[in-house]
């Protein structure tokens, strides 16, 4: 039987109400431009300040940079839709852009768990602390985060291009998340439903196993010391990432960790929004920005720049 294959997907986006598409649109613009900004300050300054020379800030940066990737995989291309009024991506780009987006989400899950062991090691073995967390292996669990999101994800990704796609050909959503694309293959897609659902499942869960038992120590040893000031201050070290983990943790579970034939795809899209808009606008600030070390270094940063215009002028 002759199938046409597909060669484009629609997008079918937030709404069709053209007004509130445009508030969409800029609200969206806005909220990207300044979320790749915050997150390139802090690459910046954890390169340039050597205050920051430290396993945490290190951490941080490379979950920056995984930040500007993961909503520059869904975001630009959403905003170019909009402006064109235009819904279409190409087949091989809804595919990628599926692909990128789960490798620097599944990434981000691996490396919140080293931030958390990260934070265990330096509140509970603080004296063993700089020889347990040297550069070699700080670099080495960056390296191995990187490549286990790659690694765990390449099987599902790899399986979802060998798919068929003979049509329909829309996608509710605003970019090519994985569940409403698989339910457009014109193939028994069950075997990869399954495997998508347990590579979720064991990312999320595992990963967040880790990072619980950890924090679960973490608080154990805060509560065991004998000053106000110090459990404060540790205390307060801890909240952010905390409240990291619990945004991002929460919408993606959600999204991906229900079983099949579950799925509200417009209820999912406002959930989507939390991972690809709000959580990346407000890590920044939740993680360093507000932080006094970092506030200082970028006064700092700051005075050194107009020090050195002024010389030159």
């Amino acid at each position: 039987m002759n199938r046409t294959m597909v060669r484009e997907f629609i997008l079918l986006g937030f709404t069709d109400n053209h007004e509130f598409e445009i508030f969409i649109f800029v609200v969206l613009f806005g909220t990207y431009i300044l979320t790749v900004m915050e997150n390139m300050i802090i690459i910046m300054i954890t390169l340039v300040d050597h205050h920051l020379y430290t396993p945490m800030y290190f951490f941080l940066r490379h979950f920056a940079l995984l930040e500007i990737g993961l909503t520059t995989s869904v975001i630009p291309k959403t905003l170019a839709n909009m402006a064109m009024g235009c819904r279409s991506i190409s087949k091989n780009g809804c595919l990628t852009q599926s692909f990128l987006y789960f490798v620097f989400g599944t990434t981000e899950f691996f490396l919140l768990a080293v931030m958390s062991v990260d934070r265990y090691v330096a509140i509970c073995n603080p004296l063993r602390y700089p020889t347990i967390m040297h550069s070699q292996v700080c670099s080495l669990l960056v390296l191995g985060s990187w490549l286990a999101g790659f690694i765990w994800i390449l099987g599902p990704g790899v399986g979802l291009m060998l798919m068929p796609f003979c049509g329909p050909n829309t996608i509710n959503h605003f970019f090519c998340d994985n569940g409403p694309l698989i339910k457009l293959a014109c193939f028994d897609t069950t075997l990869l439903e399954i495997a998508d659902f347990l590579t979720a499942t064991l990312s999320l869960i595992g990963t967040l196993t880790i990072t619980i038992v950890s924090y679960v120590n973490i608080v154990s040893s805060i509560l065991s010391i004998p000053s106000s000031a110090g459990r404060q201050k540790a205390f307060s070290t801890c909240a952010s990432h905390i409240t990291v983990v619990s945004i991002t943790y929460g919408s993606c579970i959600f999204m991906y960790v229900k079983p099949k034939g579950s799925s509200q795809f417009n209820f999912s899209k406002s959930v989507a929004i939390l991972n690809t808009v709000v959580s990346p606008f407000l890590n920044p600030f939740i993680y360093c920005l507000r932080n006094k070390q970092v506030q200082d270094a970028l006064r700092a940063a700051f005075k050194h720049g107009v020090g050195l215009h002024h010389r030159s002028t």
